[in-house]
């Protein structure tokens, strides 16, 4: 028997945990990539620690004993525990330390805003290359990235986060059609519907004590990024966040229709994720882009 002490072998286990989910020793080596005889020698390394075996063949299958099932059962969840928090927290040690990659499942925002005044965050770090990626799926333990920027994605790994702005929706439109109007404009000029948001315009609307069919509906658009050139160019209005619309109304783009903001319930947060190879210039990021979302706020004269 071994001693108390012995280390225990975690590779052989890992063998052997797969082995019990693939049900046999042949889909096991090929799920692990590599030959029976080998996820066999594990077998055996398992046997000589523990004085008994935890897998007996039975004709031509293979099957857990009662002390492999009640180990299997035990240690299983925590090896998958160990190995997926591992995985995200891995540095990659990549060649470019002044490098950060940004994710955001926010498209128009990182177009709109993010995007444009990179280059002050960049000047302000010494010449730090920020690179922006946009999906909407949940990130995954593959996936390379140091910050995350989301309103609706959860980050399920250890990460610093930062509530960066409490979206505020606004009415816009072209100073050439609202310049001087008021609230009643939306009952007579054309609402764009935006079909990635279907929250906003509803939201929007009771805020204001408005029904759907107190406004006329105007053309949908996949997103607010392909719909600011229509109402940048046409005779219609938008329901946005504020923030996405905010530089068009400070250059003198668009305007505000006064009286329209409206608090959508929804928050910006950003992830600087523990397993990032640069976390000072990730954390610096993320307390970089909350003082520019608290900049970004319209006066409300505009």
């Amino acid at each position: 028997m071994p001693a108390e002490h012995d280390d225990v072998p975690l590779n052989a286990i890992r063998v052997f945990v797969t082995i019990a989910r693939e049900g046999s020793v042949t889909r096991a080596a090929r799920t692990l990539g590599t030959t029976q005889s080998s996820v066999s020698r594990y077998l055996s390394v398992l046997r000589d620690y523990f004085g008994t075996d935890l897998v007996e063949r039975k004709g031509r299958r293979s099957e857990l004993t009662e002390f492999g099932r009640l180990f299997v059962n035990t240690v299983a969840e925590p090896l998958d525990t160990v190995c997926f928090t591992a995985k995200r927290m891995r540095r990659r040690n990549r060649s470019d330390a002044n490098r950060i990659v940004v994710r955001t499942s926010l498209s128009t925002f990182a177009y709109s805003f993010l995007i444009p005044n990179l280059q002050a965050f960049s000047a302000e770090m010494g010449g730090v290359i920020v690179d922006v990626i946009s999906s909407l799926s949940p990130p995954t333990s593959s996936d390379d990235f140091d910050i995350l920027i989301t309103r609706d994605l959860s980050v399920i790994e250890p990460a610093d986060d930062w509530e960066i702005y409490n979206e505020t929706l606004v009415c816009v439109g072209s100073p050439n059609h609202v310049a001087g109007k008021t609230l009643s404009i939306v009952r007579s000029m054309p609402v764009l519907n935006i079909t990635s948001r279907p929250d906003v315009l509803p939201t929007w609307l009771r805020a204001m004590n408005l029904a759907s069919t107190d406004i006329k509906s105007g053309a949908r658009y996949d997103h607010n990024y392909l719909a600011l050139p229509a109402v940048i160019t046409g005779k219609c209005l938008l329901v946005a966040p504020e923030i996405i619309v905010s530089d068009l109304v400070r250059g003198g783009i668009l305007n505000v229709i006064p009286g329209s903001r409206a608090p959508s319930g929804m928050q910006y947060r950003a992830y600087a994720v523990d397993r990032s190879d640069n976390p000072e210039i990730a954390r610096a990021f993320c307390r970089w882009v909350a003082r520019l979302c608290k900049k970004a706020a319209i006066p409300e004269e505009a």
